[in-house]
């Protein structure tokens, strides 16, 4: 089933803070998905990025879409934008739209601004700040995981004190739609940090249909874990499967071998290579969805992090069941059954891993119950369309949108000032420096 178009020609700039890259993490995957529902409604895009090229860049000339380096502190972008006249700014993570949104509502005001947030940066990095702190004082992680990772509103008190936070959700308030990818956050931000829900729009990961077969038990081996080295929850979970977990599973099965996969493995990573201990570090996978449909069991033992996983939604669309902590498991499957296990602690997440490895009856309902939350949850169709219905909506009535988020204008007016005179400070201190 096809989505109708938009009744009048639509031109979308992205102001990307990266390329976007959908072979290398969640958030390049997530940046093509919203891609490819605005070009399914007939709109052109053109994209622009400050960042450098990586090497797993997506080709976005290939789906027909501009790509345009700019700058920052600048001011030929606003010559870039007034010629091209966008009806609609999406902002890729809060820092562009701290960098360049002055300069869309001063050359073109009726724009839409929208703002994808990807995860609460703030929440991922005060989490990271608990756990550092807990883990020099060398407590009982147990208790750490109780009272952290279950409630993200436990950690409100220390977001809140936060520059980030402050940064973050102003960002926030200033845009006209804020795009979340976790339905928690969205409860988070609403509840404790008092923002209209007018201003949020839960948009995850959208995947096209629901798998019925997949690889069985018996023709998988080994344990899998993946995810871009960058990224810093990613290379942590790396350390605790090397230091603690892994060890206690090749107690149990000493054959057992841990494939490890992820976008720009450092020197410090592949050093972790251990073939002796079954512990394998095999860079970059040209093909995620591959090596996940091979393993028997995913790992993703995440301390900390925020947003939804997409290792975890590749593994539940290739009926690989999963064993992670209470963040990785944190906005993913609702109320619905999850499609393994939930642990807190090194001891709980090897024995769990050990048992879903070994029992086939166990294995088969936890792939059932992955696909069952890929239906629910992530279907595409279902998530482009409301995406698409919220924006024309509020293109409709912007100004009385508006003008019902004073709180937005006034962070606007604001921030827009002085950022616009730093940078223009800069761009002129630039000049002269030449």
């Amino acid at each position: 089933m096809s989505l109708p178009h938009s009744s009048t020609p639509t031109h979308v700039l992205i102001i990307g803070y990266v390329w976007p890259e959908p072979r290398s993490s969640a958030a390049g995957g997530h940046m093509i998905q919203l891609i490819e529902c605005f070009l399914s409604q007939g709109w052109q895009i053109t994209f622009s990025s400050p960042a450098s090229e990586g090497e797993h860049k997506a080709d976005l000339a290939a789906l027909g879409i501009a790509e345009v380096s700019i700058e920052l502190n600048n001011s030929s972008f606003d010559v870039f934008i007034t010629e091209l006249k966008p009806d609609i700014v999406l902002f890729d993570r809060f820092m562009m739209e701290e960098q360049f949104a002055w300069r869309v509502e001063k050359h073109c005001p009726d724009a839409l601004r929208i703002l994808e947030t990807s995860d609460l940066q703030s929440l991922r990095d005060a989490r990271h700040q608990l756990l550092k702190n807990h883990l020099k004082k060398d407590s009982d992680l147990d208790d750490f995981y109780e009272f952290f990772s279950a409630s993200p509103q436990a950690i409100f008190p220390y977001m809140a004190a936060s520059d980030l936070a402050q940064r973050e959700i102003a960002a926030i308030y200033r845009s006209d739609i804020s795009l979340m990818i976790s339905d928690v956050e969205i409860d988070l931000l609403v509840d404790q940090f008092k923002l209209p829900m007018a201003l949020l729009h839960w948009c995850p990961l959208m995947l096209n249909g629901t798998p019925t077969t997949a690889r069985p038990f018996e023709d998988r081996a080994h344990f899998l874990s993946i995810g871009n080295f960058r990224h810093a929850p990613n290379w942590d979970a790396v350390l605790w499967m090397k230091n603690a977990i892994w060890p206690l599973i090749r107690q149990q099965l000493p054959s057992a071998q841990l494939h490890i996969y992820g976008a720009y493995t450092p020197p410090k990573a592949t050093a972790l290579h251990n073939a002796a201990q079954g512990f394998h570090v095999m860079n970059w996978a040209e093909d995620a969805l591959e090596v996940m449909s091979g393993a028997r069991v995913c790992l993703a033992p995440l301390r900390f992090g925020a947003g939804i996983k997409g290792k975890i939604v590749d593994a539940m669309l290739c009926g690989t069941p999963n064993v992670t902590t209470p963040i990785g498991a944190e906005a993913m499957a609702g109320d619905l059954p999850w499609p393994g296990a939930i642990a807190s602690s090194a001891s709980a997440i090897a024995a769990a891993a050990v048992e879903l490895y070994r029992d086939k009856t166990l294995w088969a309902q936890a792939q059932a119950n992955g696909w069952a939350i890929v239906s629910a949850r992530y279907q595409y169709e279902q998530h482009c369309a409301s995406l698409i219905a919220r924006i024309e909506a509020c293109r409709q009535t912007l100004q009385q949108h508006r003008t019902d988020n004073f709180t937005g204008a006034m962070l606007r007016h604001h921030h827009h000032k002085s950022t616009q005179y730093m940078a223009q400070w800069i761009e002129a201190k630039n000049r002269t420096s030449v």
